[in-house]
């Protein structure tokens, strides 16, 4: 089993799932995937974008030049769309759990149901 993705590390691999982008422009998805909550530098994307790549999870797709400056664009392999879709799955399933207890929670608190207790044995010779 692999180890949970860093939520900035799944919102780049989400913004490149529906199509190739360069830096600036993940930038933009990943702050519009987060809500906002999460702004990258670019000093911090180009790292997770190199270290991302060698692990390949994504690769160069093509460059081109704008405005006198070279713009990379970068389009998620194969690997990193099946990891992503574990993660996604992942999330989803701890999401499912978590409203499911809520959901019983709240049944709880409307029936009027007891609260639970944690009973506690003596340790032996007590």
């Amino acid at each position: 089993m692999s180890d949970p993705l860093r939520e900035p590390t799944f919102l780049i691999l989400a913004a490149l799932a529906p199509q190739p982008l360069h830096g600036y422009a993940i930038i933009g998805e990943v702050a519009d995937l987060s809500g906002g909550r999460l702004a990258l530098r670019p000093g911090t994307l180009y790292g997770a974008l190199d270290r991302l790549a060698d692990e390949g999870l994504l690769e160069s797709d093509r460059e081109e030049v704008v405005d006198g400056r070279m713009r990379r664009y970068y389009r998620l392999t194969d690997a990193g769309a099946a990891l992503l879709e574990r993660e996604a799955a992942r999330l989803q399933d701890n999401a499912d759990a978590a409203r499911q207890r809520l959901s019983r929670r709240q049944a709880l608190r409307v029936t009027g149901s007891p609260r639970f207790r944690l009973e506690v044995n003596a340790a032996p010779g007590r």
